[in-house]
This record gives C-alpha cells, structure tokens and sequence, in this order.
C-alpha cells in the first residue's frame, strides 16, 4: 500500500478533525504525544468510535494488542471483546497484509495515517469507512501506542452496520491512503 501526503482538510468526519487537532496540542516539544497526556475523560465522548493498540515489536515484528475497542467498532467488526487480541488474530490472513499497513506506517513513521475505503452493506448501499490512525509515545519518541479513530459514512444515511465488516465479498476497496503532514496540523 502507497501512501501519499496530504494536508490535514483531507479529513472529513468532524470529530477525527478534533482528534487530530488534539494530537498536535498533546505534541509539545517532542516527537510524539506521551499518551500519558491524554485524559480519558476528553475521549469518553467518542470513545463508541476509538480503539487503542499497543505496539509491539520483539525479533524485527510488530504486532499491534487491541487495549481498547469501542460500541460501533464491535458492531460493524461482528466482535463483542477483542481487548488482549492481536490484530493479527483478529484479521483474516488473507486480507492481514493490507489491513495492517496503515498501522505499520503509523508505527514507523510517527505521523498520522488517514485511510478510507468503500464498502457495501447487506441492502447494497455504499459505506465509506475512514479511519485515521495517531501515534504515542510513552518516552515521547518511539511509537508504542496508536489511537485509532472509526468513522462509517453513507450518503443514503442510514445503512445496516451489524457485522458490515465481515459480510463484504472481497476486502474493501481503498479510495485513499495518506500520512498527514505534520506541519501543516493546525
């Protein structure tokens, strides 16, 4: 998967706009945002759409432990708790290698990734699912936490989320894949 970079307007869902504004307050000084800065309470209004993984790396491997997922993640994912999982262990193989990249990039590169792709709920009607991946730092250097943010789009409105993400034919078709400059956070 290619990444591009684009500014931070490309962001379209209001609050992962929010999210990203408050990375970059978190920032400071340093290379990363401690996650130790980030009080629970700032998140628990859009906690439904979050989830926190731990990054993991041992013999040249990162892997990614699911800390936290919120209400809507485990509806359209089908999953009632996957705290303690990998994603590894959560993804289909099949589909592993693409679904994990945007995270990897986030783990190596220290910037925010932002992706969107299109799906199709059970009633045929198109779903854009974005998703805008942040990295934090215990000693404000090296990525040891992502906060990732689910937003889950329909021009018809409503659409049929329960388990949207496991009832799709084939993996999602990607519209966008981008690292978002970090000078250009306001």
């Amino acid at each position: 998967m290619k990444f591009s970079v684009a500014r931070p307007d490309r962001i379209r869902a209001i609050n992962q706009r929010w999210l990203l504004k408050f990375w970059k307050q978190n920032l400071g000084d340093q290379h990363l945002p401690q996650w130790q800065s980030v009080e629970a309470e700032n998140l628990s209004a859009i906690s439904a759409s979050l989830s926190f993984l731990d990054v993991i790396g041992s013999n040249g491997l990162t892997r990614y432990k699911i800390r936290f997922h919120g209400e809507t993640i485990a509806h359209v994912y089908g999953a009632t708790d996957c705290r303690g999982k990998y994603l590894d262990e959560i993804i289909p193989s099949a589909r592993y290698a693409e679904a994990q990249a945007p995270y990897r990039q986030t783990a190596h590169s220290g910037c925010p990734v932002y992706t969107i792709h299109d799906v199709i709920d059970s009633h045929g009607r198109l779903v854009h699912y974005e998703r805008l991946l942040l990295p934090f730092a215990r000693d404000g250097k090296a990525v040891d936490r992502i906060l990732a943010s689910f937003e889950f789009i329909c021009a018809d409105g409503a659409f049929a989320g329960h388990k949207l993400m496991k009832t799709q034919a084939g993996p999602p078709a990607l519209r966008l894949s981008a690292m978002i400059e970090r000078r250009a956070i306001l």
